[in-house]
């Protein structure tokens, strides 16, 4: 297409009206043949969207699915209330069991169990795989044959993650946790965080979100960092090739 500012208003109002995430042949298909822009020349039209909304409410980003038009998340707490119905919130349990898989996949339940000390409710691992943020990828070659899992393309969307790449490494999260309690001992006021315990005793109805904590992927990879042996692999060898599509 000639016209690069019509390109562009054309590519804004689909990403609008798709209400999702819309790839680089989703958007060359909206175009008859004849006018079909090039994925650079989309790539370049996408780049001035995002600039063009830098600074207000929502924004554009490039996911592992595609592009897609979203609230930017320093102004989501206000627009979820939009809503009746709460987004779900997870468990600590099952965001440390999202956040194991992610670093170490492919991994087994076993695995999961060993690292994390405490067994995992299959309630966990029924409503990862139910969210499609996680897939079985394999059989672990051992007695038993026990499943891998790994993540999907559906987990990086829902992260804002373009790949696994894109995960913070574990070095960032331990240098994190050094600020962190850097902060609490300067804040003598802070009260004492409550301790876990050791065992997921919060039953199958928290473990599968509802009333469960709001905790992040980074804040449960955190969790497990210590005292595990999750931080003895390099950040290289901990996010292997067995994600999403592999």
């Amino acid at each position: 297409m000639a016209d690069p500012e019509k390109l562009k208003n054309i590519i804004e109002a689909a990403l609008l009206a798709s209400g999702g995430t819309l790839s680089l042949d989703g958007m060359q298909a909206l175009f008859d043949e004849a006018e079909q822009p090039e994925k650079k020349q989309l790539r370049e039209v996408l780049a001035r969207l995002a600039e063009d909304y830098q600074g207000r409410g929502i924004e554009v980003v490039e996911v592992a699915s595609g592009w897609r038009i979203q609230v930017r998340q320093d102004y989501s707490s206000w627009v979820s209330r939009l809503w009746a119905e709460r987004p779900a919130r997870y468990s600590r349990a099952l965001m440390e069991t999202l956040a194991l898989i992610a670093y170490r996949q492919p991994i087994t339940r076993g695995e999961i169990e060993d690292i994390r000390g405490v067994s995992v409710s299959s309630n966990i691992i029924r409503t990862l795989l139910e969210r499609e943020w996680i897939r079985v990828v394999g059989q672990r070659d051992v007695p038993g044959k026990p499943s891998l899992y790994g993540t999907t393309r559906e987990f990086l969307d829902y992260f804002n993650l373009k790949s696994l790449d894109d995960l913070p490494t574990l070095a960032e999260i331990r240098d994190l946790d050094e600020i962190n309690r850097e902060l609490e001992l300067d804040d003598p006021d802070r009260p004492a965080d409550k301790g876990t315990g050791d065992a997921d005793t919060a039953g199958d109805a928290k473990d599968s979100g509802g009333s469960g904590e709001d905790v992040s992927l980074e804040e449960a990879a955190r969790e497990v960092l210590a005292g595990t042996g999750m931080d003895e692999a390099s950040p290289e060898e901990t996010v292997q090739g067995t994600g999403p599509d592999a």
